[in-house]
């Protein structure tokens, strides 16, 4: 008898349970002790951005020319000049930190309501958060002064401060609220506390070891200042997940009366294998990131693959060890009126399910057109997403004192914020033909760096910086005032800035997720075709996929940038979609999907195996699945959820989106569209064509059964891998 992949690994952990155990935990704290002496790398500027304002970047990097970060102070009163006292005060105690240097004078805005002071903050800009606190003390100490006047700071070093505690404190917050999330629902699937602490304290440590290797990886491959927080997202739900399925039927296979040994193999050669190919299709959609072109998401891709391999790792390794050494313990701490397992008859659990069934089968192609409606009035709004990289402004919500100061900055004085800035590299500077170029620019605008052979222009943007006014001024100067003035003189001219470099990211993913796409599909495909030697279940699983994506998207545009039920979530509209949000959603949910469906389909094949007709074998895989599918999609809905609940813009579009999607994947899609097309489907389900006959035939049931298969006898063994 020969036992697939995840049934021997189980097999052997379970009889060297020590030597998993304790294997596993030296890894854990390997990998923890190495990354964080390490550190983590975090990318520059030049290579988080694309196209020319990372080309600007670029320039301004290796001449050593650190842009000082740079920051804005409004004084505003209800009378014409009523701000110059103030502004005395402001200008002197900011003076007076000596953190600040090139202190301009008040420079009043057209109505004389107001004045905006400029600065910048000394030393290197990448530590200038480090080092404004006083400089933000001083403004806000003034500004207490006179109840008449107001006073409003916005900069790159203000805004880098705020980001910074505000993803300090994020981080904990989901790290505190996720995890109790993820233990209390666990608590209810399972009625024992052993067994709920088990998935949380594999996946904590999966995230623990995760954490270290990449930090080492960081070196090589410089890394996003959020990749930490996607991260954890990622590996506390699959880790949970994959712990949860495994569990789920080690206890469900005891309950029917197999002893422990049994049980434990069973649970490998089912679950075991769900969760290789089901880890395997996540990793291979991941990778899809590296295609898009950004260092983003390279680092982004290598973060969730090692996060996922780990979790991976330990549920097909050390669970099956812990499990075989706690044995009837792992239902120690019973909690009364929770602890539901049966002796007999543990898959009755699915009644519910049972219940949803039953019309679902009756009427499937009533109940295909209906899900497929809903699914497709969600995905709707997304024909009208707009993207773009939100400013620091944005990020913080419209009543954070940041946003606020950036919108009456931006007001009074337009393109303030958020200049654009055309970068300048030639061989001289003084040579009459970059003279007549740079004289086509106001003087204030120019700042030239002779030795290093470079000139920065400083180009005000007329609206708010990322609107339709501002894109037209940034196109303009990019298509033909730099050509105009530049043209002929042997100079490399780029333009960057805050605008630019968003348009440019856009225009990269537009042009990169097209081939991320056809990849994951592609990879999703293949493998399904592989897992179940049926083309069918492969188109299928590729289209339902791309549903649950579609309505995500949908869902996301109509809360974040219209607004629709925003204030019910506790979020607001922006407008636009954050830029990198299309492409991570569409590849995560293409690899979380299968967690279910991979789960879900290999236990109706299970049952078609051993002879149920398919609406049979569909009806009881379902069901039989439906409390660790249920429990799953809880926890991976919690853990997004919180994430919706932070405070950052993106890190919400993130966290809704992904929970919305994980909802809808969970319930109408794998218990309303999967079963209702598969029965429309029938026979045509299992077709493997004549030419992919070659392909292995795995069993997906116990791999020790010996009662006969529909195939006319005994079960087929289970293949290899």
């Amino acid at each position: 008898m020969r036992r697939n992949l995840a049934a021997r690994i189980g097999v052997w952990s379970a009889h060297h349970r020590k030597t998993a155990i304790i294997g596993w935990l030296l890894f854990v704290v390997l990998a923890t002790v190495l990354g964080g002496a390490s550190g983590m790398v975090e990318m520059t500027e030049s290579e988080q951005g694309t196209g020319d304002s990372a080309r600007a970047r670029k320039i301004l990097d290796d001449a050593g020319l650190d842009q000082p970060a740079g920051e804005l102070v409004l004084v505003g009163s209800d009378t014409a000049g009523g701000w110059k006292a103030t502004a005395r005060e402001l200008t002197a105690a900011v003076e007076r930190t000596g953190e600040a240097q090139k202190i301009e004078p008040p420079l009043p805005s057209k109505d004389g309501w107001q004045a905006l002071i400029r600065f910048e903050v000394k030393g290197d800009s990448k530590t200038a958060a480090e080092r404004v606190q006083p400089v933000l003390d001083a403004v806000r100490e003034a500004g207490q002064g006179e109840p008449h006047v107001e006073v409003h700071q916005f900069g790159q070093a203000s805004a880098e401060k705020w980001l910074g505690d505000l993803l300090s404190e994020d981080f904990k917050k989901a790290e505190f609220t996720a995890v109790p999330l993820a233990l209390g629902i666990l608590l209810v699937a399972f009625g024992a506390v052993v067994a709920a602490l088990l998935p949380v304290a594999l996946a904590l440590t999966a995230c623990m070891a995760a954490f270290g290797l990449l930090s080492l990886a960081s070196h090589q491959l410089h890394l996003f200042q959020s990749t930490y927080s996607v991260m954890f997202l990622m590996g506390l739900a699959v880790g949970v997940d994959y712990c949860l399925f495994y569990l789920r039927r080690e206890r469900d296979e005891r309950a029917a009366g197999h002893d422990a040994d049994t049980a434990l193999r069973i649970a490998a050669a089912t679950s075991g294998r769900a969760v290789l190919v089901s880890g395997a299709t996540v990793m291979l959609a991941m990778a899809g990131m590296f295609l898009s072109g950004l260092m983003l998401f390279k680092g982004f891709a290598l973060a969730t693959i090692l996060v996922v391999f780990i979790a991976m790792l330990g549920s097909v390794t050390v669970l099956p060890a812990l499990l075989a050494w706690l044995g009837d313990r792992i239902d120690a701490g019973r909690v009364p009126f929770l602890n539901r397992r049966r002796r007999k008859g543990a898959h009755e659990s699915g009644a519910v399910a049972g219940a949803v069934l039953r019309p679902v089968l009756a009427r499937p192609k009533l109940f295909a057109f209906a899900s497929l409606a809903v699914l497709l009035a969600l995905a709707a709004p997304a024909l009208g997403m707009k993207t773009e990289q939100l400013g620091m402004e944005k990020q913080f919500g419209s009543d954070a004192a940041l946003t606020v100061a950036h919108r009456k900055i931006t007001e009074a004085f337009p393109g303030g914020p958020a200049p654009a800035l055309v970068v300048v590299k030639a061989d001289d500077l003084r040579s009459p033909r970059i003279r007549a170029a740079l004289a086509a620019f106001d003087r204030d605008e120019v700042t030239e760096h002779p030795v290093q052979g470079v000139a920065e222009i400083e180009v005000p943007l007329p609206g708010d910086g990322s609107d339709n006014r501002s894109e037209a001024a940034l196109a303009d100067l990019r298509e033909h005032r730099v050509p105009d003035a530049f043209d002929g003189t042997g100079a490399q001219v780029y333009v960057g800035g805050e605008l630019a470099a968003s348009v440019d990211f856009n225009d990269q993913l537009k042009r990169g997720i097209v081939p991320v796409l056809v990849f994951i599909t592609a990879v999703t495909f293949l493998l399904m075709l592989f897992c179940f030697r049926s083309y069918v279940i492969a188109v299928t699983s590729v289209l339902l996929n791309l549903l649950s994506v579609a309505a995500a998207y949908g869902v996301m545009v109509a809360v974040f940038q219209h607004g629709w039920g925003a204030s019910a979530l506790g979020a607001e509209a922006v407008g636009a979609i954050e830029g990198w949000m299309p492409l991570f959603v569409l590849v995560v949910l293409f690899g979380l999907s299968m967690d279910y469906h991979v789960f879900v389909v290999s236990r109706i094949r299970e049952a078609y195996d051993r002879g149920a007709p398919t609406r049979t074998a569909i009806r009881e895989g379902i069901r039989r699945t439906a409390g660790a599918v249920t429990g799953a999609a809880a926890i991976m809905v919690a853990v997004f959820a919180v994430f919706g609940t932070l405070s950052m813009q993106d890190m919400q579009q993130m966290g809704v989106g992904l929970a919305v999607a994980v909802l809808l994947d969970a319930t109408i899609v794998r218990m309303v569209l999967l079963p209702s097309a598969m029965a429309l489907l029938g026979e045509r389900n299992w077709r493997t064509p004549r030419g992919l006959r070659w392909l292995p035939r795995p069993a997906h049931g116990e791999d020790d059964l010996s009662r006969p298969s529909r195939h006319g006898r005994h079960a087929a063994p289970v293949s290899a891998g």
